[in-house]
């Protein structure tokens, strides 16, 4: 991706956040960033939560800048996509040397991903 291969690793995951905005707009991608979506339990409000990006009006991207994903951070995706009736989701690392990135899906029934590690 062309933020990691410009900036590489070390930053706050704000500073990818922002790189990352640019590029979107200069790729002509429509998104919203820290999309603030309300969660509820039993159809009561329990609070809110800010999605990192919410690109082309369904996919959910949330962005992390830590050495190693892990699976909390997978189970986080994964239930912002149940929270938010979303059916595809992405999770982004920029905190390794190479870019990490897992396509989240919530399939009907069980939730379940796809991992895929891109080089520079």
């Amino acid at each position: 991706m062309e933020v990691h291969k410009y900036l590489g690793n070390g930053f706050q995951e704000v500073i990818y956040q922002r790189s990352l905005a640019i590029e979107m707009r200069l790729q002509g991608l429509s998104f919203e960033r820290e999309f603030e979506m309300p969660l509820f339990y039993k159809g009561e409000s329990v609070g809110s939560r800010r999605v990192d990006f919410f690109v082309e009006g369904k996919i959910m991207v949330e962005l992390k800048a830590v050495i190693q994903l892990e699976d909390v951070h997978l189970a986080q995706a994964i239930n912002y996509l149940e929270a938010y009736k979303m059916k595809i989701g992405l999770l982004i690392n920029f905190g390794n040397r190479s870019l990490q990135f897992k396509r989240v899906m919530k399939p009907s029934g069980k939730s379940q991903s796809s991992s895929k590690k891109q080089t520079q």
